[in-house]
């Protein structure tokens, strides 16, 4: 009977909220770092956008997210997502989320395609074995296409992995 008041208390929108604090960290501007901050922001990560031209940043990413310009000092529990590989800045931007103890980090692209990351992240001298530390693609693979899609795909990949599952259907 106590797991049918659980799982009540969850469907009511009863349940505690999640007191586990993590970062959900969007590099660069985009329609997809929007939806990935204030979506994030619901499911209680901390919306930070890593943003080098703030030309780039709208009004409503400023409200939605805490915005700098290259990244803070984060922790182990910060998830980094590069939301544009074609971006000039890619490589060291993600040079220097390497150097941190973050937790994840990812790049979204096709994995049709091969990485744009690897190269940047070579011609700076970054080792083999922490460019094995970017994943890509990311998120659950449910054949996204919209901003919107990409950024549920991917926060559902970041749940599942926070809740040590491994996402899609398999319980």
């Amino acid at each position: 009977m106590a797991n049918d008041d659980a799982s009540r208390a969850v469907a009511h929108g009863d349940a505690p909220a999640a007191t586990q604090t993590r970062t959900l960290v969007a590099v660069f501007a985009s329609p997809v770092a929007d939806l990935l901050l204030r979506y994030g922001q619901d499911l209680g990560f901390r919306p930070v956008l890593i943003e080098p031209e703030r030309g780039r940043v709208s009004r409503d990413q400023t409200i939605a997210a805490e915005v700098l310009t290259h990244f803070p000092g984060l922790g182990a529990d910060a998830d980094v997502v590069v939301t544009d590989h074609h971006r000039a800045e890619m490589g060291p931007l993600l040079a220097e989320a390497l150097r941190l103890p973050v937790r994840w980090i990812g790049i979204m692209g096709n994995p049709r395609h091969p990485g744009p990351h690897v190269a940047a992240l070579k011609d700076l001298g970054v080792s083999d074995s922490e460019i094995a530390r970017v994943h890509r693609p990311i998120g659950l693979n449910i054949g996204s296409r919209t901003p919107a899609e990409i950024a549920i795909a991917t926060l559902a990949g970041l749940i599942a992995d926070r809740n040590g599952k491994p996402g899609g259907f398999d319980f």
